[in-house]
């Protein structure tokens, strides 16, 4: 690998486009060419990060890229990951890794016969709430997690467990040291073809239980997760920004204990910058990523599981 670190970005839409400002930011960094489908979008992203745009994934591989963003489709990213990977590029994929298992697998594959770095996007891992309350968890018995908003005219191709409540089960999945052992789900399209509000409840084989609800369709946004610790809870509020935490205190005297609180600082952090230089880092030095292809695997299919549940 020469000194400096060629990376391209393919899918320059909504999120593709912050890829490639934060690429042509970082130090160290050339971003050498974008390849998106709508030309004239292209353009005009290059022409905000200096850098080109390509006709094809192909021509970037040829330029000689050493990483690749993709911010494509779900349903586009077995078919544009792969000659990446077959190539021997590291790569940064968006969640969810793929349309269905064996596109996933292949994508898995393909990375470590290339011997690559394959992280997936699952941006809330880099959330810096999320990066506190794991650095704090023990033992998790209950979680609760709500991840509810409005309707938004982005994203309606796919339904809500992959587009939010995907978010929540990666972040569960980190947290419990466990196997799943059974899978219930609840829900139901609303404004769309697709499932717009869904409740799944996932019991592991240690006796962890977490309950998680998704919805596009509410009037008030929360983003909320609390877990539950043998005398001890803690509550990320993603919103705002801060992690409550709580425990028993014994009072002398007193038969029962005083339930004692507290609110840790978070330093706030750009989730999508943190992701991107961790996945920078993670290629320089050839380490495992946060969120590695295994795990954004292992979340597809949880998410897989619940959307069958609902709609078999």
């Amino acid at each position: 690998m020469s000194d400096s670190f060629r990376v391209g970005v393919v899918g320059v839409g909504y999120l593709g486009r912050f890829h490639a400002l934060i690429w042509s930011r970082l130090v160290g960094v050339e971003l050498v060419g974008l390849v998106d489908t709508f030309t004239e979008a292209a353009e005009k992203v290059a022409a905000e990060t200096g850098s080109r745009v390509f006709p094809d994934s192909a021509a970037l591989i040829d330029a000689g890229v050493d990483a690749v963003s993709i911010v494509v489709p779900t349903s586009l990213h077995h078919e544009v990951a792969l000659p990446f990977l077959n190539a021997g590029v590291h790569m940064l994929l968006e969640k969810p890794i793929a349309d269905s298992h064996a596109h996933a697998r292949a994508i898995v594959e393909a990375a470590r016969k290339s011997g690559v770095v394959l992280q997936i996007g699952h941006l809330e891992r880099f959330n810096a709430g999320v990066m506190a309350l794991a650095q704090r968890i023990e033992q998790p018995r209950f979680i609760e997690a709500h991840r509810m908003g409005a309707f938004v005219d982005r994203a309606t191709d796919v339904d809500v467990v992959s587009d939010l409540m995907i978010h929540d089960i990666d972040i569960i999945l980190s947290l419990v040291d466990s196997e799943i052992q059974h899978i219930s789900a609840a829900g139901t399209p609303v404004l769309t073809e697709h499932i717009d509000i869904a409740n799944a409840r996932l019991e592991f084989s240690n006796g962890a239980v977490a309950n998680v609800i998704a919805s596009r369709v509410s009037e008030n946004r929360l983003r909320r997760i609390r877990v539950f610790e043998p005398n001890r809870y803690q509550s990320l509020d993603f919103i705002e920004q801060t992690l409550d935490i709580a425990w028993p205190e014994p009072r002398a005297g007193q038969k029962w204990p005083e339930i004692v609180s507290q609110r840790v600082e978070i330093a706030p952090v750009k989730p999508l910058d943190a992701e991107i230089a961790a996945f920078h880092a993670c290629c320089r030095r050839g380490e495992r990523p946060l969120v590695s292809g295994e795990d954004g695997l292992a979340a597809l299919d949880v998410a897989l599981q619940v959307k069958q549940k609902i709609m078999p």
